[in-house]
């Protein structure tokens, strides 16, 4: 869209706003009473073809974004140089992290947070995307397809849970059949290989609940399931394993940019002299692409609930399942070719371009996670919950599968996805800051297309340092980690031998997951240890069960503040201000 004729569309949503060119991208500016409006400006302005993305500075009035910064203020990092600085431990930027330890490079990763995995990276469905849904010649594509092919290896050397048991989406209707029929026609054009259309009584050998209404489906063979904290924290560990440093509670403040080079990086704990910057930031990713010169996108956060049923229910779901997103009233079929391949084209093209719709879903712990919605919202960090929102989920995929009930809820919880306006990864080298590599807009299938995305980084990287210092091999490089033994996956006759050898294998702490205290004792240990109840119970999980840790958080929390050397009340649940206990009596 022409600036002249997008300009006349934004009066039509706010006089305030005010549309212009700026290094390649379109930047918009004013003032809105709602964020609804300052939204849809975003989208309106998207050109592909013209520009580089949008750049909305959009205001909404009595909204100002909040950021949550830790409460340590240290000179620790001060001074500190660096080949290469990771900013955000997310999955993707500890995916980076430890890619760019096979060469040798010193590696600082920040991350905000008070661990790993402390944003969208623990607050998504786990599911390894197949990517049928995205358009050729997306990033999104790309990544996906590349990265769903590595995730068995990986998950292998990392040592992480993975299943590889397909996704299934039903169809309703015949006319829904052969828009799924399009779909696995056009899939193998994209890359994605083993899908099949197939009728109810061949799909229930796939997926034994297949609704009463459903005719048939889609099956995607090459679709997972992971934990997509574990698989983080993993490639974290390994990366530290493999020499990358990591610094939690660091969060990136300003930069300093001379002669088109980011030169300083200032955070709460000094200030870094980096050689190259890696912006992995998640939904902060435009903040710091602005501080290093190099924004051409806008983050505009979307929430997601999730809600998390018990392992009893867990037999309801097979793999990952969800009806197909595709809505074509009568009205939308007017103008339409009434031939079934030009209708399901048009069936097809009505699924949103922005969320894969609620499902259910198998995890790999046994439990089923029912989720999750897409609300767009102007807070960054917002993960409250909502009771009317879980209502209205479990409402939804009630017609999926009848038995789901609420009183099979255990937990529920909401993740801030990161998408640009374009809707599309933003994975490259810098535009006009040299030595920034942008790893921005990742929402799903982010975490599948982490692997992917990080190979290409570290070589961008590794090509940008070349001409300035010599970049070799790490020939002690190890992809496989150290992994502490897992009481579950067992057999009886190790146990006892584990237990004989180590008798803190023997002492249960957390009764629903028949977590010992060796394991939670082997998490505090680990490369990367973190001294909280959240970051034992992502490790290891004591708490995640039935009674979400009202038996054995006193238990866990002991064992903590025994490992660390500190007071009982101490201990937190996750960052540094957020005291359990008040105090003694």
């Amino acid at each position: 869209m022409k600036l002249e004729r997008l300009q006349r569309e934004l009066r039509k949503l706010d006089a305030s706003i005010v549309a212009s060119e700026r290094d390649g991208c379109i930047l918009l500016e004013g003032e809105v009473e709602d964020y609804a409006t300052a939204f849809a400006a975003g989208k309106l302005a998207v050109d592909k073809k013209r520009y580089l993305g949008v750049l909305n500075d959009i205001t909404v009035k009595g909204f100002e974004q909040k950021i949550v910064l830790p409460a340590e203020n240290d000179s620790s990092l001060e001074g500190m140089e660096c080949d290469v600085l990771v900013i955000g431990g997310g999955i993707t930027g500890c995916a980076i992290a430890r890619e760019l330890r096979r060469h040798e490079l010193s590696v600082l990763l920040v991350e905000k947070g008070a661990d790993v995995a402390s944003g969208q990276s623990s607050r998504n469905g786990g599911v390894v995307h197949v990517g049928v849904n995205f358009s050729k010649g997306s990033q999104k594509l790309r990544y996906c397809v590349r990265g769903n092919a590595m995730y068995r290896k990986l998950a292998h050397e990392l040592h992480v849970p993975y299943e590889n048991k397909g996704q299934v989406t039903f169809a309703r209707t015949k006319a829904e059949m052969l828009a799924l029929e399009y779909v696995h026609r056009t899939a193998l054009d994209k890359g994605v290989v083993d899908t099949k259309v197939m009728g109810r009584d061949e799909l229930r050998k796939i997926e034994p609940s297949v609704p009463d209404w459903s005719v048939g489906g889609l099956f995607m063979g090459t679709g997972g399931i992971t934990s997509p904290y574990l698989m983080t924290i993993a490639l974290a560990e390994n990366a530290v394993e493999n020499g990358a440093t990591v610094a939690l509670n660091t969060a990136v403040l300003d930069m300093k940019v001379e002669g088109g080079l980011v030169v300083e990086v200032s955070t709460n704990r000094g200030t870094i002299r980096p050689k190259a910057v890696v912006n992995a930031a998640g939904v902060h990713a435009d903040v710091i692409a602005q501080m290093a010169d190099d924004r051409t996108f806008t983050i505009h956060p979307r929430v997601g609930t999730n809600v998390v049923m018990d392992k009893k229910a867990g037999w309801m779901v097979n793999t990952s399942m969800g009806k197909t997103p595709f809505t074509l009233t009568p009205q939308q079929l007017e103008g339409i070719p009434s031939d079934p391949i030009s209708q399901a084209k048009a069936m097809v093209k009505t699924a949103s371009s922005h969320t894969k719709g609620i499902a259910l879903i198998h995890t790999v712990d046994g439990n089923m996670l029912v989720g999750p919605n897409a609300d767009e919202v102007p807070d960054r960090e917002d993960v409250s919950t909502d009771r009317a929102v879980v209502e209205k989920i479990l409402a939804s995929q009630q017609e999926v599968q009848p038995a789901v009930s609420a009183s099979d809820i255990i937990a529920y919880f909401t993740g801030v996805r990161s998408p640009t306006y374009e809707e599309d990864f933003v994975v490259r080298p810098g535009i006009r800051t040299r030595n920034v590599f942008e790893a921005a807009g990742i929402q799903s299938p982010g975490l599948t297309a982490a692997p992917a995305i990080a190979v290409d980084i570290a070589m961008w990287v590794r090509e940008y340092l070349l001409g300035m210092m010599d970049v070799k091999k790490n020939e002690n490089f190890n992809p496989v980690r150290h992994v502490a033994p897992v009481l579950s996956e067992l057999s009886l006759e190790e146990r006892n031998q584990l237990i004989h050898d180590n008798p803190d294998y023997g002492e249960i702490v957390c009764r629903c997951e028949e977590i010992s205290k060796g394991e939670i004792l082997d998490a505090l240990r680990s490369p990367l240890p973190v001294y909280s109840v959240d970051a034992i119970k992502r490790r290891c999980r004591p708490g995640m069960g039935r009674c979400q840790g009202a038996f054995c958080l006193p238990t866990v929390m002991r064992i903590i503040a025994d490992e660390a050397g500190m007071p009982y009340e101490d201990v937190v649940k996750g960052s540094s201000d957020s005291r359990i206990v008040l105090g003694k009596k």
